[in-house]
């Protein structure tokens, strides 16, 4: 389906009105589709041998010929929210600046970016930029923006020894403001620099504790490097022995938190929701609920083994004390790694073989891909589902 703007502007081209069109118009274009779809046009102006939107989603950019203007158009639910990023030939990074140059770059007609900033802990680690598609009817986020009187939590680096990660590990401290530890309940985040930064969680925990709609709660963001993040956060005994004999007693211990298992959560974000789900379900004397946002738990990779491992655990064990809440984008239906299924199939497995054994799952999926900018809303929802 093409946009009716570009239709128009084919059928009257001139160098005039290619110019008159660039300088009048924002990207995307978005227009009605019908069915209460909107039809969403992507443009590029410039040389490349080819063009294409990629990340949460992807669309060939075909050239106007005669022209350095190019275009590519989706219909889609006026719900959708997710990021993106303009690639030439087989590029498949996030961009590293706001230049809006290279093999892949943001959309320079579009303002509206998301950051996604360097951990200055890892040296493998980089600045990566996306363009943000937000479309009319994009949920709210009502808990991720700095309230007017609502205090900041206290944040407080330090770092373990993880001795089953190999290594020292680094974990930052989140207690909310105004309330003493002791006695409260603990949330393990995994990926812990993007979900300070990135997803917000401190700003999200800020305004659920003030607003009443959850208790006071320490959160423990345990940080991942780029080169041993996917061996730390896979479903083995190194995850589970660093957060259950390290990580919780060093809170017990410390801070006098975590001591009551029911309202301890643990989370984490793709890599990290397999990780989360693993965890809760082998330290479930600790854990009273998992959040597990896109979850991969295609691991692992065809050619390491059958795909689906943790799913296929969930009814070999008696049924823990536990409670669940899984979230995926409709869009995360490419192939996953070497050929593993897609994310929707498997976070569907998941919740379905979690539901079978008798475990409680809060489900949900929004119109979008594999992004943070989802992630961060979805958050919020995770916890209200956990502490309802």
């Amino acid at each position: 389906m093409q946009s009716p703007r570009i239709t128009h502007l084919l059928s009257t081209l001139s160098t005039e009105g290619l110019a008159d069109f660039w300088d009048t118009t924002g990207t995307p274009l978005i227009e009605p589709a019908g069915d209460g779809q909107l039809l969403v046009t992507f443009l590029w102006r410039g040389e490349a041998a080819s063009t294409r939107v990629f990340w949460g989603f992807e669309i060939p950019l075909e050239r106007v010929p005669g022209t350095d203007l190019w275009h590519g158009s989706r219909a889609m639910p006026p719900h959708a929210r997710t990021v993106y990023c303009l690639a030439h030939g087989e590029a498949e990074t996030l961009p590293l600046d706001l230049s809006g140059t290279g093999p892949t770059h943001i959309d320079l007609a579009n303002p509206h970016r998301m950051h996604f900033p360097r951990d200055p802990a890892d040296p493998d680690d980089r600045d990566v930029w996306a363009s943000v598609l937000e479309l009319p009817e994009a949920p709210p986020e009502p808990w991720t923006a700095p309230r007017p009187g609502v205090p900041a939590g206290e944040l407080t680096e330090v770092v373990l020894p993880g001795l089953a990660l190999g290594g020292p590990r680094p974990v930052t401290v989140y207690r909310p403001a105004g309330t003493p530890a002791e006695g409260l309940p603990v949330l393990v985040v995994f990926d812990g620099y993007l979900a300070r930064h990135v997803l917000r969680v401190p700003t999200i925990l800020d305004n659920l504790i003030a607003d009443g709609r959850i208790p006071p709660t320490v959160a423990l963001f345990v940080s991942s490097f780029e080169k041993t993040r996917s061996a730390d956060l896979s479903p083995t005994r190194p995850i589970h022995a660093f957060v259950e004999h390290e990580l919780v007693p060093w809170a017990r211990t410390q801070l006098g938190a975590g001591r009551s298992r029911e309202a301890n959560l643990i989370a984490g974000v793709s890599r990290g929701g397999l990780a989360a789900a693993y965890v809760g379900l082998c330290a479930h004397e600790m854990f009273g609920g998992v959040l597990a946002q896109s979850g991969s738990f295609w691991w692992p990779e065809p050619a390491d083994g059958e795909p689906g491992w943790l799913i296929r655990q969930i009814t070999r064990y008696p049924r823990a004390d536990l409670r669940f809440f899984l979230d995926v984008g409709t869009w995360e239906t490419t192939a996953g790694p070497g050929g593993a299924p897609d994310q929707v199939s498997v976070v569907r497995q998941m919740r379905d073989a979690l539901r079978g054994h008798g475990y409680p799952v809060e489900y949900l999926e929004y119109a979008g891909g594999h992004d943070y900018v989802n992630w961060r809303r979805t958050f919020a929802d995770g916890l209200l589902a956990l502490h309802r």
